[in-house]
């Protein structure tokens, strides 16, 4: 039987390196041998029992790229070699959601990763349909960013996001700063960050935060002025939190819009008054992962250079080291993102 090494969270908190069987690649699959995969809030989530507890042990690790080792003897367009990223999102292909790009709504979705074995392993099994041909003279590091910036490409979208919005961001962990870029690239001004950290905050600034709130307390003053009293367009909460839900319905103009990102626990809630939402015609819409062209558009991006990656790639470890990793990205708020190299 052959074998792989493997990252496998047995329980809570606890990551067990295992020799496991290479995975299955079916007909209409394909094997991955992955370079880099990057650990994100997702897998923090997981690490700490709060999301897919139910998956456990699993394999983690979605946000990866690597190079073809296997193809299913239906696939076809794919080969052995080709350098690749993946849509983490499987659904059944032809319902009412996947024909609207909608997949996890799909009643068949499962993301690899998360609800099946991912990739902090050696090799990764991946419907040949979610695979993305990604190009050669790209770094690894790079192209493992492909999944978390389709899911802001996505968020942009939802949003309906557009130049010359004012943008408040809340939070500039590593999907926040990926925001505030997004942002930036759209041609939103001013952008806004609400951020406790010192280090984040610097991080954010660099990569094109107009302003960097620093005390929560001061942000409704400070986006006020910096909106002609209005309050923003678009709020973005990229934490997690329900205070900070409620929070961004104070930052918001009226007709403005709460974009809803940040994962909170199952049963959370935020008070929203609805007679003043329709008075004032508000809104509020979520967003999860890129699917689909999200995750092309993501690549497209990342190839030509159109976000500052260095704070996401400077951080490499094997997978030998993938619990003090864990540790590290809880501990170390100046660190964006770690990545695992499995080989």
């Amino acid at each position: 039987m052959e074998t792989m090494r493997a990252a496998v969270l047995v329980a809570p908190h606890t990551f067990e390196l295992r020799d496991v069987p290479l995975p299955q690649v079916g007909v209409d699959d394909v094997l991955v041998k992955v370079d880099r995969c990057g650990i994100c809030g997702t897998d923090l989530h997981i690490f700490e029992g709060n999301y897919a507890a139910d998956r456990l042990p699993l394999i983690p690790g979605h946000e990866f790229t690597g190079t073809i080792a296997r193809v299913g003897e239906h696939v076809g367009g794919l080969r052995v070699g080709q350098r690749v990223v993946a849509d983490i999102n499987v659904g059944c292909g032809h319902c009412f959601y996947c024909r609207r790009n909608e997949v996890l709504n799909c009643s068949a979705a499962s993301q690899i990763g998360i609800h099946r074995n991912g990739a902090f392993a050696e090799y990764v099994s991946v419907p040949a349909r979610q695979i993305v041909e990604a190009p050669t003279d790209v770094a690894a590091e790079v192209l493992a960013l492909t999944e978390p910036v389709s899911c802001v490409v996505r968020a942009a979208r939802k949003m309906r996001a557009s130049f010359g919005q004012s943008v408040v961001v809340l939070g500039a962990g590593p999907i926040g700063n990926l925001h505030v870029q997004m942002m930036r690239l759209i041609g939103a001004a001013p952008i806004i960050v609400v951020e406790l950290s010192p280090e984040r905050a610097k991080l954010a600034a660099e990569v094109g935060a107009d302003v960097v709130v620093t005390d929560p307390d001061r942000a409704q003053k400070i986006v006020r002025a910096h909106t002609g009293g209005r309050g923003a367009d678009i709020v973005i909460e990229s934490v997690g939190v329900p205070a900070l839900y409620a929070r961004a319905f104070e930052l918001i103009r009226p007709g403005g819009h709460v974009a809803a990102f940040g994962i909170t626990g199952p049963g959370a809630a935020v008070s929203v008054g609805i007679c003043d939402m329709i008075l004032k015609e508000t809104s509020m819409g979520g967003s999860v992962a890129g699917m689909g062209e999200d995750v092309h558009d993501a690549l497209t991006l990342l190839v030509h250079d159109r976000f500052h990656v260095t704070p996401f790639v400077s951080n490499v470890v094997p997978l030998t080291d993938i619990q003090n990793a864990f540790a590290t990205i809880k501990a170390r708020p100046d660190v964006l993102k770690v990545q695992v190299a499995p080989g």
